[in-house]
């Protein structure tokens, strides 16, 4: 039997097909590929989000914002000095954009103008550190990304 181009072609575009077809389907069900979110509560966040620029707009216009040291126990947060220590609350949340086991979060309480985020917790790679606080009824949130 002899085949004439226009049947190449047809077979040619039913293969194509099919190895598409293969394909999506084997990255949609495998175990190797998991497709999370960065959040669970995705949606709930977004409608917040008129209060984190609101917030970080707060921390920006400080005449010192929060700095983010290295040391060998860890990770220390230091606060702008000009703010009492005891009267600063919030948290501080550690993202691991590789692994969401590795996320944790931290409450402030501090009575010295920094918080020691503990070497035990942090593994080496890129995290996000996130920290959202309040002074004197005023919230500020202060993002970065680090290298740990």
């Amino acid at each position: 039997m002899k085949l004439n181009w226009g049947t190449g072609i047809v077979i040619a575009i039913i293969g194509f097909i099919g190895f598409i077809m293969y394909f999506v389907i084997t990255m949609s069900t495998g175990k190797n590929f998991n497709h999370d979110l960065v959040t669970e509560k995705y949606y709930q966040q977004e409608l917040e989000f008129q209060n984190k620029l609101d917030a970080t707009k707060n921390a920006k216009a400080l005449k010192k914002n929060i700095k983010i040291e290295k040391v060998t126990e860890g990770i220390k947060v230091h606060f702008p000095t000009d703010f009492n220590p005891k009267d600063i609350k919030g948290k501080v949340f550690l993202y691991r954009p590789s692994d969401k086991q590795l996320d944790f979060e931290m409450p402030i309480s501090i009575s010295e103008t920094y918080l020691l985020v503990p070497e035990k917790r942090l593994l080496g790679g890129r995290w996000n550190i996130t920290v959202s606080w309040n002074y004197k009824n005023k919230d500020y949130l202060f993002q970065k990304e680090l290298v740990y």
